[in-house]
C-alpha cells in the first residue's frame, strides 16, 4: 500500500505517495545469491553452499517460514528492512567512526589571505547552513526525482530532515540514532571547535536570529578565548574518535559528573559542529586535504578538534583546507552532495552580507564548554589519542585524477559511465590479485518510503570473463570477443543495478531473513553461518559513485582490514578516484591499485576505439550496439560503504 511521503504546508506543492520496499520472491533471491558467489569460491565450497541453500529454500522449509514472517512484517510496518539495515550497517558496528565509517567531502582549497579571511568564510558558511536548514524545516526543498534509468520517480526526502537534528549516541553493544524534533528551541546553537576546545555559539539572542556580521564577531571572540592557555580544557573530542564500545564506556564515566553531563547534552543537541583548524603544516594537495578531512591528522594535528558523533561537521582550516565530515547513519551520500553543493553555490553566488556591525556589544560572550577530569579520564584520553594515531598511520590514501578521458567518451560508446567504471575496477583488482572478490556498490532505494540503499554485487561472472579476456586470455582472444565480453559485463552490471534500485536486490532480503529468524528465537539457519555467506559479506572492494556538479570530492576508508575503499566522481573530461587501503595489510596498496586502474582504463578505451573503427559509418552497427546495451544509463549512485 502506498504511503504518504509527507504533508506539505497548506498552499505548497502537492503531496505524493511512495510505495513500500517490496519483499523479493524467495527463490529469486536464492538463485541470484548462488549466481553471485559461484565464481568467487572453490568448486567444493560452492557445492556445499548450494546444498545448504537448496535445503533452506525447499517447500515447507525454513526459508518459506521466514519469508512468510517477513511478508507479515512488511504488511505491518512502513519499511520492513530499515531498522535491520540501520543496525547492521551502522549502529551495531564497533569500529571507530573516523576512516571506518564517516565519509568526508573535500571542498576546493580556499585562498585565504589571513586568519580573518578564514573566519569570514566560516561566518558565511554558517549563514548558508542556516538558510538551508530553514528550507528543510519549512519543507521548501524541491522533491528529488530519479535520473537515468527509470527516471522521473519521486524519491523519499526523509534523509534531508535528519541532516541537522540527529546525533549518534555511543552504546556498549549498539549505538542509538537520536532524532530531535525539527525546529526545537533546544537546537538554536552550533558548537565551534577551536584548538581542541568546544564553544557554544547561540544563533538566537533575545529572540532575534544573529546576522552574518554578528556570527563573525562571535567567531572572533571564540578564537581569542581558545588562545587563552590558562583556561584550556583537555581534548575531549578525542574520545569520539575511539571504538564505539570504548567511547560508550568513557561516556559512562564522564556523565557521573554534572559538569560533563551538561557539556555533553549541549553538544548532542547542536545543529552542527564548525571546526576552526590551525594550519596543518603539510603540503596541501588533494590527498593531504582528504586525509585531514577523514581523521584530522591525529591528535598531534587536528584530529582532536572534532566531535565525530555529530552528522554534520564543517571544517574551515586557516590554510584553506575546508570540507565536511559526516556521521553516516542518518543519510546517504547523495543527500550530503545536495546539501554541500547548495552551500558551495551559496558561498560563491551569494555575496557576504556583513554590513555594519550594530549592537555588537550586546552580544553575549560565547560559552566555553567545561569538563571535569580525573586521573582515570586522563588515561582514557591518552588511550583514545594513541588508537587514533595508529589509525592515522595505517591509512593508505591516493586521490587520483585520471585525465586521459572522462564520462563523455564512455557515453559516446553508448555505455553507462557507472557500469563501465565498475568493470574497470574489477579489472584493476584482478590485475593486482589474480581473482575477483565480493564487491559492494551502493544503490539508492529512495523510490520507496524511507528507502536507504541496497547492494549492487559488481563482481559478476560476466565481469570475470571480461577481465580474464584482458589478462590471462589476452593473446588468445580476438578484439571482437573481448568487446562482446565487455558488453556482457556492462549489461550484467546494469541489470544488477536495476534489480537493486527497484527493491529486488539480494543483500537486504537475506539480511531480513536472518534477522527475523532471531526475532522468532530460531537457531540461526545454516545458510547464514556458512563460510560462503560470511565471506560474501566481507566486502574487500567497497565502491561508490559520488558525482558532483561543483569542484569537490568525497572519500572514505576501507571496510575490512585487507580491503579497498574506492569513491569515484566522473566528470566530462576526467575521472576522479579516491582510493584507500591500510598499510597494515600485505594484500593491498592504493598506489598499485591506482596504477592498475589507469592501465585498465586506457586498454578499455583502446579496445572500444579499435572495435568502433570498422563499423563507425554503418547505421546497422549503431543499432546493434544500442540493442545490446538498452536505453539510458543508471541513476546516480549514493556513497556508502558496508560498515559505513
Amino acid at each position: 500500500m502506498p504511503i504518504l511521503e509527507r504533508d506539505p504546508p497548506k498552499g505548497r506543492r502537492e503531496s505524493y505517495v511512495l510505495p513500500k520496499v517490496p519483499v523479493p520472491p524467495l527463490k529469486q533471491t536464492l538463485d541470484m545469491y548462488l549466481t553471485s558467489i559461484k565464481h568467487l569460491v572453490k568448486e567444493e565450497q560452492y557445492r556445499k553452499t548450494k546444498s545448504i541453500v537448496e535445503k533452506f529454500g525447499e517447500p515447507g522449509g525454513t526459508g518459506e517460514l521466514l519469508q512468510k514472517k517477513l511478508l507479515e512484517k512488511s504488511g505491518n510496518t512502513h519499511n520492513w528492512v530499515y531498522d535491520y539495515w540501520l543496525d547492521d550497517m551502522y549502529l551495531n558496528q564497533r569500529l571507530a567512526l573516523p576512516v571506518n565509517s564517516n565519509p568526508a567531502m573535500v571542498f576546493p582549497k580556499q585562498g585565504f589571505r589571513d586568519h580573518k579571511d578564514s573566519l569570514r568564510f566560516a561566518a558565511h558558511l554558517i549563514t548558508g547552513v542556516l538558510e538551508y536548514k530553514e528550507r528543510i524545516d519549512t519543507r521548501a526543498l524541491p522533491v528529488d526525482f530519479s535520473r537515468g534509468r527509470l527516471a522521473g520517480t519521486p524519491l523519499c526526502m526523509k534523509q534531508y530532515y535528519r541532516l541537522f537534528n540527529t546525533y549518534r549516541l555511543p552504546g556498549l553493544k549498539r549505538d542509538t540514532l537520536v532524532i530531535h524534533e525539527a525546529g526545537s528551541t533546544e537546537q538554536e546553537h552550533i558548537i565551534v571547535a577551536c584548538k581542541n576546545q568546544f564553544f557554544v555559539l547561540d544563533l538566537v539572542v533575545k529572540e532575534k536570529k544573529l546576522k552574518e556580521i554578528h556570527i563573525l564577531t562571535q567567531l572572533e571572540k571564540i578564537v581569542k578565548m581558545a588562545e587563552n592557555t590558562e583556561e584550556r580544557q583537555p581534548s575531549f573530542g578525542l574520545l569520539t574518535s575511539d571504538g564505539r564500545t570504548e567511547w560508550a564506556q568513557a561516556r559512562d564515566v564522564l556523565i557521573k559528573d554534572s559538569v560533563n553531563r551538561e557539556s555533553l547534552a549541549v553538544i548532542e543537541k547542536c545543529l552542527c559542529v564548525v571546526c576552526l583548524d590551525d594550519p596543518s603544516g603539510v603540503e596541501v594537495g588533494d590527498t593531504s586535504r582528504a586525509l585531514l578531512m577523514l581523521h584530522g591528522g591525529g591528535h598531534e594535528k587536528m584530529g582532536a578538534n572534532r566531535w565525530y558523533d555529530k552528522p554534520m561537521q564543517f571544517v574551515v582550516g586557516e590554510d584553506g583546507v575546508c570540507g565536511t565530515v559526516c556521521e553516516h547513519s542518518p543519510f546517504e551520500g547523495i543527500v550530503l552532495v545536495a546539501c554541500t553543493e547548495y552551500l558551495m553555490k551559496f558561498m560563491t553566488g551569494s555575496p557576504s552580507k556583513m554590513g555594519r556591525a550594530t549592537n555588537v556589544s550586546e552580544l553575549p560572550t560565547p560559552r566555553r564548554l567545561l569538563w571535569k577530569t580525573t586521573p582515570h579520564i586522563q588515561d582514557l584520553l591518552k588511550a583514545s589519542a594513541e588508537r587514533l594515531q595508529r589509525l592515522v598511520r595505517d591509512l593508505d590514501m591516493d586521490v587520483h585524477k585520471f585525465e586521459v578521458y572522462g564520462k563523455e567518451f564512455i557515453k559516446k560508446q553508448k555505455m553507462s559511465p557507472d557500469a563501465y567504471i565498475q568493470v574497470a575496477l574489477q579489472l584493476a583488482f584482478y590485475r593486482c590479485n589474480g581473482r575477483l572478490v565480493s564487491t559492494y556498490e551502493s544503490a539508492s532505494i529512495r523510490r520507496f518510503h524511507e528507502g536507504r540503499v541496497d547492494n549492487i554485487r559488481s563482481a559478476t561472472p560476466e565481469a570475470l570473463a571480461f577481465v580474464k579476456a584482458m589478462t590471462d586470455e589476452k593473446t588468445s582472444l580476438s578484439d571482437s570477443e573481448k568487446m562482446k565480453r565487455l558488453w556482457d559485463a556492462i549489461n550484467a552490471q546494469t541489470n544488477s543495478t536495476i534489480a537493486a534500485i527497484t527493491g529486488m536486490g539480494i543483500d537486504n532480503h537475506l539480511l531480513g531473513l536472518r534477522e527475523i529468524s532471531q526475532e522468532i528465537h530460531m537457531e540461526v539457519p545454516e545458510i547464514f553461518t556458512d563460510e560462503t555467506y560470511v565471506a560474501s559479506n566481507q566486502f574487500i572492494l567497497s565502491t561508490s559513485q559520488v558525482p558532483t556538479t561543483v569542484e569537490m570530492f568525497c572519500c572514505y576508508g576501507p571496510v575490512v582490514p585487507n580491503g579497498y575503499g574506492c569513491c569515484y566522481n566522473p566528470h566530462a573530461d576526467h575521472l576522479l578516484f579516491s582510493v584507500t587501503s591500510f598499510h597494515g595489510s600485505t594484500e593491498t596498496s592504493s598506489a598499485v591499485f591506482i596504477k592498475a586502474l589507469d592501465e585498465g582504463l586506457v586498454e578499455m578505451r583502446d579496445l572500444c576505439e579499435k572495435s568502433n573503427k570498422p563499423q563507425s559509418n554503418t547505421a546497422a552497427a549503431s543499432k546493434a550496439v544500442e540493442k545490446s546495451q538498452g536505453a539510458g544509463s543508471k541513476p546516480l549512485s549514493t556513497p556508502q560503504k558496508t560498515g559505513k
